[in-house]
């Protein structure tokens, strides 16, 4: 089965202003939910392409989405290849992309992929099952330094070189093969007191790995900052993130592409061709709405951030 709720479904696509005869990507198909949802407002002139690097995705998506094939093109590939992909299919320019940067339930509820806490389940974490890295490798054969950096970075863990040290002196003895032995040694490497707040004690360390296995946010940093060289004038990126670090980068790219140049104090106008190409469609994050967080309690933390180009 591959059920998955959309979050934020109408906030993101409408905020990118659907025109029913233009070319949009959907850069994380995942349960197709925002590509029904878009799909549908198109003609037959519109197109949308949908990429996902997990085949099952995809092959759900063929048959959930089988009354708009014509108006569809699926392509398999990490979302961080958008603009090699895109020319590949003769595309230059697109009206609106949208990102949705959460793990996919389906992903999450299926226990052998490896990505959640709450099952024992082989060591893996590969949004796309192709890949040679996996989270064995991550756990058994990373240097304590490079796990501890990998844990502040991307888990923000206060305890990351105790749990650190709790891998590399297990793994002395005998390889850590599945979830639940890593969720043990997270327990082990932090003080009872805090193992008491701030939600189950491995989700910290359980998102570090999934960030560095899938390479999470240098894919999404080098995809965003292509997507916004791809669109039209007029055109959307709508961004639904999960975390403070997609947040942070999300945020960041947007701003900066939407903020004046430093200029000389005291000019009297702003110099003709100076002005960002970008303009800011949402200043502040839209949250979920009190009915959504009620249906979907893993949309509690989404925040839907969206940015249009103005000029060339």
């Amino acid at each position: 089965m591959f059920n998955h709720t959309t979050v934020l479904l109408q906030e993101t696509v409408d905020g990118l202003n659907i025109r029913p005869d233009g070319v949009y990507v959907d850069c994380t198909l995942g349960g197709a939910g925002h590509s029904e949802y878009l799909v549908k407002q198109l003609s037959d002139e519109g197109h949308l392409y949908c990429f996902d690097q997990d085949a099952t995705a995809i092959a759900h998506a063929q048959v959930k989405l089988k009354d708009y094939l014509h108006r569809i093109t699926f392509i398999h590939s990490n979302f961080k290849f958008i603009k090699e992909q895109l020319e590949m299919h003769g595309i230059e320019k697109v009206d609106g992309i949208l990102y949705d940067l959460g793990v996919s339930s389906p992903q999450l509820d299926t226990p052998e992929r490896g990505f959640s806490y709450h099952n024992d389940a082989p060591l893996d974490m590969r949004m796309d099952q192709s890949a040679e890295l996996t989270a064995y490798h991550v756990v058994n054969e990373w240097s304590f330094e490079d796990l501890v950096r990998i844990f502040y970075r991307y888990g923000e863990e206060k305890f990351s070189k105790q749990i650190a040290r709790k891998i590399e002196a297990a793994r002395e003895t005998s390889p850590i093969e599945t979830t639940g032995q890593l969720v043990e040694l997270i327990k082990d490497g932090i003080p009872a007191f805090a193992r008491r707040k701030g939600g189950h004690p491995a989700k910290r360390i359980f998102q570090a790995i999934r960030i560095a296995v899938n390479d999470e946010l240098g894919a999404a940093e080098t995809s965003l900052q292509d997507a916004l060289d791809l669109l039209a004038v007029g055109g959307r990126v709508s961004v639904i993130t999960f975390h403070s670090l997609e947040d942070r980068l999300c945020k960041t790219l947007f701003k900066e592409a939407s903020s004046m140049p430093e200029l000389p104090p005291n000019l009297p106008m702003i110099p003709a061709g100076m002005e960002p190409k970008f303009k800011l469609i949402t200043r502040k994050p839209i949250l979920p709405s009190e009915e959504e967080l009620e249906q979907n309690n893993r949309s509690r933390s989404a925040k839907l951030r969206i940015v249009e180009k103005i000029k060339e």
